[in-house]
Parts: C-alpha cells; sequence; structure tokens
C-alpha cells in the first residue's frame, strides 16, 4: 500500500504504518492540547497507540490463523480506521475462513477479559463512547473499546469479519460466489446506513461507510475474475498481441511505444525472447523526470515479470497476479519465450463477456462439447 512506512517485521510479516495515521495522531495531539493541555494530549496520544496495538493483535489473530492453513501474509497496514492485514488468498473452505475470520475479534474478547480479570479494569457503559474523557481511567476505556472493536467487526458486512463469517455460512450451503454476492450487497447495505447515521451524528461514519462500500464491491468484483478463470486455459484467455521492449532500448523508445499503443505495462525480453522484466507507465515517467530520456529501460525496469507455462490454466496466472501484486503475469512456451500476457484486465474482459451470455452458455472453445464437428 503506497504511503506507507515499514516499522519492523513479526513473525515474517511487514507491519506498516500509512501516513494517514501518522497525521490522526498528530490531530489527536494537537485536538487535546488546545482543550486540555499538554498533559491530556500526552494521554490521548498513548491511549491511541495502546488502542492501535491491540487493532494490531487483532489482525495478527487473522494471521496466525492463516498461516495454519498454509496461507502466509506479507504485510499488514495500519490505518487511521483500523487494520488490513493482506493475506495472499482467501480459502475457500467456509469452515477455514471462518476460522480466520472469527481469530481477530476473539483476540479482542481476550484483550477485555485480561484487562478486567488480571489488569482491574471496570467495564463502564460509557466508557467506548468516551475515549477522550481523560476523567476515566485508560484501562477502562481500553477494555471497553476492545469489546466494542469485537462486536462492530462482527457486523455481517465486508470487509468486516463478521461479513466473512457471514459467506463462510452461506458458502456450505450456496457455494462460494453465490454466497460471496450475498454477503457483498449486505455489506453495502451496511454501508449506505452507516453514511446516513454519519450525515446525523459523526461524520467520521461516513468515511467508514465508503470504505466498507468500495471493499464489499471489490471482493465480489475479486470473487467473480476468480470464478470465471476456473477450467480456462491460459492459453486461450491471454493477450497475444503487445509490443514489447528491449533491455538496451532507450526511455524515449519507450515513451514512442507507449504513446503509439493502448498498453500501460511493457514487457522487457532478451535477444532471445525470453522475459527479463516489466516496464510501466509509471516507470517510464519516474525515469524521465530521474534519469532522462537516454536512460537505458534495463535502469527503468522493475527487476522481475512473474511468468507461468502456457499449459497451465488462467487460475494459476490470477493467483500469480494477486501473490506477486503485479500488474501482469507473463504467458511462456516451453523454451521460455514470451508468447502471452494476461492482466486483471484480461480476466475482467472475460467476466463481462461471460456475463452477456445466456444462462448456461458458456465461452470460449475450452467450452465446446466434443461432440461438435462430428456428423449426425
Amino acid at each position: 500500500m503506497s504511503w506507507s512506512l515499514n516499522i519492523g517485521t513479526v513473525a515474517g510479516t511487514v507491519v506498516r504504518v500509512h501516513l494517514t495515521f501518522l497525521l490522526f495522531l498528530a490531530w489527536i495531539f494537537a485536538a487535546s492540547y488546545a482543550q486540555s493541555g499538554g498533559a491530556a494530549a500526552w494521554d490521548s496520544v498513548a491511549f491511541m497507540v495502546l488502542l492501535f496495538l491491540c487493532v494490531l493483535l487483532h489482525e495478527f489473530g487473522h494471521i496466525f490463523t492463516a498461516r495454519a492453513f498454509g496461507v502466509t501474509t506479507p504485510y499488514v497496514t495500519l490505518l487511521p480506521i483500523g487494520g488490513v492485514a493482506q493475506l495472499d488468498r482467501i480459502p475457500e473452505e467456509p469452515g477455514q475462513e471462518f476460522l480466520i475470520a472469527i481469530a481477530g475479534p476473539l483476540v479482542n474478547v481476550a484483550i477485555t477479559f485480561l484487562l478486567v480479570a488480571f489488569a482491574g479494569a471496570n467495564l463502564h457503559a460509557n466508557a467506548a463512547g468516551a475515549i477522550d474523557n481523560t476523567q476515566i481511567p485508560m484501562l477502562d476505556r481500553l477494555a471497553a473499546v476492545n469489546l466494542f472493536i469485537a462486536v462492530f467487526n462482527m457486523i455481517p458486512a465486508f470487509p468486516m469479519d463478521g461479513g466473512r463469517v457471514l459467506r463462510a455460512a452461506l458458502a456450505s450451503r450456496l457455494g462460494y460466489v453465490r454466497a460471496t454476492g450475498i454477503a457483498a450487497a449486505i455489506g453495502q447495505f451496511v454501508a449506505f446506513a452507516l453514511g446516513f447515521f454519519g450525515l446525523l451524528f459523526n461524520p467520521i461514519l461516513i468515511f467508514i461507510a465508503i470504505f466498507v462500500y468500495l471493499a464489499a464491491a471489490a471482493e465480489a468484483h475479486m470473487v467473480a475474475l476468480r470464478a470465471v478463470s476456473r477450467g480456462v486455459p491460459v492459453s486461450h484467455a491471454m493477450v497475444t498481441q503487445f509490443a514489447t521492449l528491449t533491455p538496451d532500448a532507450h526511455v524515449d523508445e519507450a515513451v514512442q511505444t507507449l504513446l503509439s499503443t493502448s498498453q500501460g505495462e511493457f514487457p522487457v525480453v532478451d535477444g532471445a525472447g525470453k522475459p527479463v522484466g516489466l516496464l510501466g507507465r509509471g516507470d517510464i515517467i519516474k525515469a524521465l523526470k530521474t534519469l532522462g530520456p537516454d536512460a537505458r529501460v534495463a535502469d527503468a525496469m522493475a527487476a522481475e515479470l512473474p511468468t507461468i507455462g502456457h499449459r497451465h490454466s488462467l487460475e494459476e496466472a490470477f493467483k500469480l497476479l494477486q501473490e506477486k501484486q503485479a500488474a501482469a503475469v507473463g504467458i511462456i512456451d516451453a523454451t521460455g519465450r514470451l508468447v502471452g500476457l494476461v492482466t486483471a484486465e484480461t480476466i475482467a474482459e472475460l467476466v463481462m463477456l461471460q456475463g452477456a451470455l445466456p444462462p448456461g452458455a458458456s465461452l470460449g472453445p475450452w467450452s465446446r462439447s466434443s461432440s461438435i464437428g462430428k456428423a449426425s
């Protein structure tokens, strides 16, 4: 995630802090200082740091549970509205997704229990709604807010944990794609409700509503992409007409190629046609600013273009796109020569075309019946 700072690595997962989170802490300090003085300001910042430490523990509840099922997590990012753990994939086995989703809220429940049972915290009815009230002991506020986080996250709406629990429950009967559609629709309805209450009571709810709505739509879109890629040979869905660049070409040549094509990403290949990297639109602009138009493509390109064999499935290419967070996946033949490209846009076009077909119809040569072409 851009605009994020790496602050360390925990158990193989990089912990990032988004710049807006630091700005949020600065705003908390300034607002508290203006209202109640320095002591209250430092108290508020300390409370927020402890609160987001609990949020981080919540995310690591997901991370360690996912790791038990072979799902890795490259990084976790702290935002002003919470934490986001980037799992390399979401298990489609309902039981596994249920356990991964429920693990986070259970961590918050455990923190509340430990604060009450061993640290002497008291659960005040109004503590969660008065987190900036320094008259209430910090431990009391922390215990109440952790309980609130657990309850709030169980709202059945993507991207909150309750939405994933709901999908896991529905998927066992309706299938993964249909369950995702229902859970995403509920998530978008909840987003509208949060936005409405935000207009009436608290503007922060409006930002949360926007995040929930976009995340629910993105989840549904991602699952649709994954579903349409199943059973499709990558050789039948890849782009085969594309421009390439060589490592020794100059950046100004890349600029001309960019202007004369509709591509945004250009594979860089050696003399044998084997991929050695990828040069994107952003890389070209950055190279022009820092290196100049006479710089070599090899000095401006990304070091790696993920590749997959032409006999593999489109689903495998899609997973590689997700795991590598790549702009494109190169398709290579038996000799290692680049013969095609797959991007998220490629698969999105398949989704669009598949949606235009009549019910029960399938798209592409891989779906044709073996009886086609036989004499009757």
